[in-house]
């Protein structure tokens, strides 16, 4: 808390100039202010969202190779936990979108709050069911909540300002996702990992032919110790609630003209930028959990199929990548944002997908640890991508910012249907070539990050 808070106000202090205006003439917007209003306080309580649902993201990815270890089931069937957790961004962020517009950002992010609670706490009657797909609607109402959040939060970062200081401000605020991403990732890998039986994924499936009963004693306590960080993250979150709901904040960018949904979307599908930068989200969204999601599996593959390394230390070993690829990425938003005072946002953008394609194209074809510690680069490239391609989509929308927002959000749905594309293409036995189908498989990200980069480059040569 106490980095955090002079992260704060360092940037603040360092931006002073753009939110002090004479008192002759009309203050201007800056960085924190519009029309002579400071929101750097709102700012500072909405940036602790973009901390809980990178919790929420990362807590979960690492979470779909246990699941498939605790149930033994396929990486495709293991990949619906994605599919449920990116489908709810889907289904609530227009709805999100018409709640905020009626009412305020505030009572949005009160809402997503709400829903983000009852979904984590929805674990623990999914737990004594002992089944799979009995987590997977705790997830979707979970991230029904998340579409919430990041349908109001963003908007509302970005209408505390500028226009002009909009991108930078999205990326500092966005800065702070990957914190809350690291402390999940880092609960889901040691916590949770270390916890759960020693027993090996061939012990397991061995069992569940010979002796159903231990088979699910086993599952049992596995079962107890991943719903615990759910449990008490629901408990966090209702704490943060009550302290949101008892706080005054003004009213941003909600002075606009109230429109039909129907109106919005037809005005939105005639913005090119805004239309190519949807589809940018889109897959960028795909290449990220895929990139997150899938480093296990492949460093497992590196460690423990290839070098023979045991199963449990092959996953510890993986874990230090993991947590490493994260902190580069929290690393990196904070580098971007910086550059981003020096640099177009979309020349950034696509030079930074075009090293993510690099080094992935080393992940397929060199593989080994060399190419595992490329994956973990790529998370640097990524660290900048998403608050960039929103910025840069909803610049110019004005009264359609929150509608546009939503559109942004919507898709993430990337992180739905991407995953088990590859999740697909994992599970094909042997290889090509010579090359394994994991290993393969991590063409499905470098199509994303091409788009990516057209985006970017579509941006900075007009």
């Amino acid at each position: 808390m106490a980095v955090y808070t002079i992260l704060f106000i360092n940037f603040a202090l360092t931006n002073r100039n753009n939110m002090q205006s004479p008192l002759s003439e009309k203050p201007k917007d800056g960085l924190f202010t519009v029309n002579g209003v400071n929101y750097l306080l709102p700012f500072i309580m909405i940036t602790t969202c973009f901390a809980l649902w990178g919790f929420a993201n990362d807590v979960t990815n690492p979470l779909v190779q246990s699941f498939s270890k605790i149930f033994q089931i396929s990486r495709f069937e293991s990949s619906f936990v994605q599919v449920a957790f990116y489908l709810g961004y889907f289904v609530m962020a227009f709805p999100a979108a018409l709640f905020i517009q009626r009412y305020s950002f505030k009572a949005g992010v009160v809402m997503g709050l709400s829903l983000y609670a009852v979904g984590a706490l929805a674990f623990i009657p999914a737990k004594s069911t002992g089944m799979f797909y009995a987590f997977l609607p705790a997830y979707f109402i979970m991230t029904c909540g998340l579409s919430f959040l990041e349908t109001s939060c963003n908007p509302f970062v970005y209408c505390m300002g500028s226009e002009e200081t909009a991108t930078r401000r999205l990326n500092f605020a966005q800065s702070f996702n990957p914190l809350g991403a690291i402390t999940g990732a880092y609960i889901a890998l040691t916590y949770v990992a270390v916890g759960l039986d020693p027993a090996s994924s061939e012990q397991r499936a061995t069992l569940k032919q010979s002796s159903p009963a231990q088979f699910e004693a086993i599952k049992a306590h596995d079962l107890d110790i991943l719903v615990q960080p759910y449990l008490y993250i629901g408990i966090v979150i209702l704490v943060l609630l009550l302290v949101i709901v008892l706080t005054r904040m003004p009213k941003a960018g909600e002075q606009g003209e109230k429109k039909s949904l129907w109106t919005a979307i037809r005005q939105l599908a005639g913005e090119r930028n805004y239309r190519n930068g949807v589809i940018a989200q889109f897959f960028y969204i795909g290449a990220q959990t895929v990139c997150w999601a899938y480093i296990m599996y492949y460093g497992l593959h590196v460690f423990h199929d290839a070098e023979g390394i045991d199963e449990k230390v092959a996953h510890q070993m993986t874990t230090n990548f993991y947590l490493g690829a994260l902190a580069l990425f929290a690393i990196g938003r904070f580098v971007c944002t910086y550059f981003l005072k020096y640099v177009s946002p979309g020349r950034l953008l696509c030079c930074l997908a075009v090293a993510a394609i690099a080094l992935l194209m080393s992940t397929i074809f060199v593989g080994g640890r060399i190419g595992l510690w490329c994956l973990v680069l790529v998370s640097g490239c990524m660290s900048l991508m998403f608050p960039t391609i929103y910025g840069i989509a909803l610049k110019g929308l004005k009264d359609n910012v929150k509608f546009g927002g939503a559109g942004l959000v919507m898709s993430i749905l990337g992180g739905s249907v991407i995953p088990p594309v590859q999740a697909a293409i994992m599970d094909v036995k042997g290889g090509f070539c010579g090359w394994s189908f994991i290993n393969l498989s991590f063409f499905v990200p470098v199509v994303c990050f091409l788009v990516v980069a057209w985006y970017g480059w579509r941006t900075f040569k007009g």
